[in-house]
């Protein structure tokens, strides 16, 4: 119904109008091609990026029965679900957390999966039935991150707030969205991509998959915090190398 930039756009306006200096996002919402005459440079320590799986009846994916309906809205998602159980009946669900979870206890889905931190913010923690581990499922590139957008180059405003940067969430997205603008990634590309820091150390887990669902390519690649650009553009091409434009939709 719109894909990314659809929670984005009024409130960037309202940026570029001038009526507001400040514009704080959840980072995944975000295009990662930015919006003439702004620029995202500030984010928030990261919150849990991983999903969750919650049901009524059921404690993980693994105990739902064959052909049970999941929800989800996400193509990435979708995709992962598709391939830690292929015998059930992945429907795409919409609306706000509570209207989901309300869809949930009305029977109308056996489970459904959402984010960690989102969930968390709101406050619906004991709804959690399982945290998927992010080896079950690779979030998606700026999951659990909150974004300061600013006017490029509003100087006074971007010394205002550089002081709650947090030093390591910002590298980590470097690198995750620098992937993401290499392939070309939109609203339709089922990707999930993480980076994690351990030293000076920054290590980014990337997973494309095709149009269909069926095929996943995988890319890893460390290297020096300062190369964080660097290594998100080399895991974007070893991803394009491997997957050519199955992901793409024509």
């Amino acid at each position: 119904i719109g894909g990314k930039g659809l929670f984005s756009k009024q409130i960037e306006q309202e940026l570029l109008d001038k009526k507001i200096d400040i514009a704080v996002h959840a980072l995944k919402d975000l295009p990662s091609e930015e919006t003439s005459g702004l620029e995202t440079k500030i984010f928030l320590k990261r919150n849990d990026p991983r999903d969750v799986f919650i049901s009524v009846d059921y404690k993980s994916i693994y105990d739902l029965k064959a052909h049970s309906v999941i929800g989800t809205s996400s193509f990435r998602r979708a995709a992962q679900l598709g391939i830690l159980r292929k015998d059930l009946n992945i429907k795409l669900i919409r609306g706000n957390v509570d209207t989901r979870i309300q869809k949930l206890e009305e029977k109308k889905f056996d489970a459904i999966v959402l984010s960690y931190a989102g969930i968390k913010i709101l406050g619906f923690e004991n709804k959690i039935s399982k945290v998927f581990s992010v080896e079950e499922m690779l979030p998606c590139v700026g999951q659990g991150v909150i974004a300061l957008q600013t006017r490029k180059n509003d100087e006074k405003i971007l010394n205002l707030i550089f002081r709650v940067n947090d030093h390591n969430t910002f590298n980590c997205v470097l690198a995750e969205r620098e992937m993401l603008k290499t392939i070309e990634g939109d609203c339709d590309t089922a990707v999930g991509g993480l980076a994690t820091i351990n030293s000076n150390l920054i290590t980014l887990k990337s997973e494309l998959f095709s149009t269909d669902g069926k095929k996943k390519f995988s890319a890893k690649t460390s290297g020096r915090v300062e190369e964080a650009k660097k290594i998100g553009i080399k895991v974007g091409q070893e991803l394009i190398a491997k997957a050519g434009n199955t992901y793409k939709k024509r």
